[in-house]
């Protein structure tokens, strides 16, 4: 399994009249969280793609347990609990300022080939990277 933690602060823009996170934002916080954990492992999206790979979200849940508050830290903790294939698993927990779980998400994604625009196995290097923490 891999984790990896990043804080995002509520803004203002992010909220409805009664200072709430609008509940479309939280997609926007689970690939802040995604994107830093790749940047955790030394990859990057750009990179991947300009490797010739694409990951496109096929699948996106999300359970609302309490409110993000405009202005609120907000931790936002990705996890992968098994290695890759074609599609990888991302777990999200969202937590307030007080540390109480506020929200949980997954999203599943594919590895794409961007030249055969068909989906295919995770770059070497990533899994490389990767499997070194499911042993």
């Amino acid at each position: 399994m891999y984790s990896h933690s990043t804080k995002i602060r509520v803004r203002y823009g992010e909220t409805d009249q009664m200072g709430y996170m609008y509940y479309g934002n939280y997609a926007q916080y689970y690939e802040v969280g995604r994107v830093e954990m790749l940047r955790s492992l030394g990859m990057s999206y750009s990179s991947m793609e300009a490797d010739g790979i694409m990951m496109p979200v096929l699948e996106l849940k999300c359970k609302y347990i309490k409110p993000a508050l405009y202005d609120q830290e907000i931790t936002v903790k990705t996890i992968i609990k098994t290695l890759p294939g074609i599609r990888i698993f991302f777990e999200y927990e969202l937590y307030n300022e007080k540390e109480e779980l506020i929200n949980l998400g997954a999203t599943t994604l594919v590895f794409v080939d961007m030249k055969k625009n068909k989906p295919t196995n995770p770059p070497e290097n990533f899994m490389e990277k990767l499997s070194v923490f499911f042993n």
